[in-house]
């Protein structure tokens, strides 16, 4: 691998850290502060919000402008938002919806910079399929250790440990990225409507699209829905969902290992079909599970296939997208991600008013059962349409 991908996988890995401590550390706080729940909810609700509204514009600016530059700014302003929380109490609870909003935004600009960056400096051959690989294990090992180091970091310094830790990690990322090589865009393609019009008009991506949508919709169904089946199903604490957690999260360091082999095992289409079919199975045995033990041995059996299923989709796209409107086709997945977040966390909760819990649960799964299909119908089969020449990539948008 380049010097240059190494300083863009230690950085992310370091704010990675970071950002990880305060997904458990901030809702807390926020409860703390509020003793509300719905607030607690806003502030989850929030951070869906800006890859929603701002991605794709973010997606077109970025495949203009040097995307390292992007990379390192997008963490200043992480770190000031960041900051911002230090100066938040109970009277001052909106500093804390203005850093999230802030930080997603961000974020927003970060991940497909990232994703669009990748690419660019190991290529789209075997070494891409490597780099997402060791990215997402690292982004799992993260994923496994930080949350239960946020709480505990929480209970013991305090929130404003955190929220330094946070800050530091962003402004090292920052400094790290910063000596990154420039790689100036040159896409003349303007807006944000080309890129929606060639996912729209290119089969594979509109079937990768499709099919990745309406998982992550079950997929947002069911994660609002776990602390209910903790205490109301398994008559744990709620707390309990902090040892699910960990146990997808080494389910994805297992997904992520096998991740290159897998790709050389299988086509496209067949392995997001397969790997979305069986994360389906280990969300039926998660949601039918008789106890917490169960319900953890369910969680570890998500992650393999999970952990595949999104690097496999992340290296089709960056394969199969024009480099020159890349980012912006990365927005618009990050931005279809959030509405299935949004869609999702929704309407499980109203589902469950009509249906109930275990039904609901089911049906869920159920839905992603159904993306693995809709997968096997729309994604085609052959492996050409994965792969483009530098030419058909200007100037071909697909059939």
């Amino acid at each position: 691998m380049s010097a240059d991908f190494r300083r863009l996988w230690i950085s992310s890995g370091i704010s990675g850290v970071g950002t990880w401590l305060l997904v458990v550390a901030l809702p807390v706080q926020v409860f703390t502060l509020t003793g509300s729940a719905a607030a607690t909810g806003l502030t989850l609700a929030l951070e869906a919000l800006p890859p929603l509204l701002l991605g794709p514009w973010a997606g077109a600016l970025l495949d203009r402008w040097d995307l390292s530059r992007a990379l390192w700014i997008a963490d200043l302003v992480s770190a000031a938002a960041v900051a911002a929380i230090l100066f938040a109490n109970a009277d001052r609870i909106w500093l804390i919806y203005l850093a999230v909003l802030v930080e997603n935004a961000a974020a927003t600009v970060f991940r497909p910079a990232s994703r669009a960056l990748i690419p660019a400096v190991v290529g789209t051959g075997p070494e891409l399929a490597r780099a997402n690989a060791i990215t997402a294990t690292t982004a799992s090992t993260i994923r496994l250790a930080a949350p239960p180091l946020g709480a505990l970091l929480l209970a013991g310094p305090g929130m404003t440990t955190v929220l330094i830790i946070d800050i530091v990690s962003y402004l090292l990322s920052a400094a790290i990225i910063a000596t990154i090589r420039a790689y100036p865009r040159t896409s003349d393609v303007g807006g944000v409507r080309p890129g929606v019009e060639y996912v729209v008009r290119h089969r594979a991506l509109r079937g990768i699209l499709l099919g990745q949508t309406l998982f992550l919709t079950a997929n947002a169904g069911l994660t609002a829905l776990l602390v209910p089946f903790i205490v109301n199903r398994l008559h744990a604490p709620g707390a309990t969902v902090g040892y699910l957690i960990s146990g997808l999260g080494a389910g994805y360091l297992i997904g992520a290992a096998l991740s290159s082999k897998a790709q050389s095992w299988l086509g496209i289409r067949g392995l997001l079909a397969i790997t979305q079919l069986a994360t389906a199975a280990a969300f039926f045995l998660l949601v039918n599970s008789p106890n917490v033990a169960w319900a953890i041995g369910a969680a570890v059996l998500i992650g393999p296939p999970g952990s595949i299923l999104l690097i496999t989709a992340e290296t089709a796209i960056q394969r199969t997208a024009p480099p020159t409107m890349l980012a912006r086709i990365g927005a618009l997945f990050f931005a279809a991600d959030s509405l299935a977040l949004i869609i999702g966390a929704l309407a499980a909760p109203a589902a469950t008013l009509a249906l109930g819990l275990p039904v609901t649960l089911n049906a869920l799964a159920g839905f992603a059962v159904i993306a693995g299909l809709l997968t096997l119908i729309v994604v085609p089969g052959h492996p050409a349409a994965f792969t483009r020449t530098p030419q058909q990539r200007r100037t071909e948008l697909g059939t």
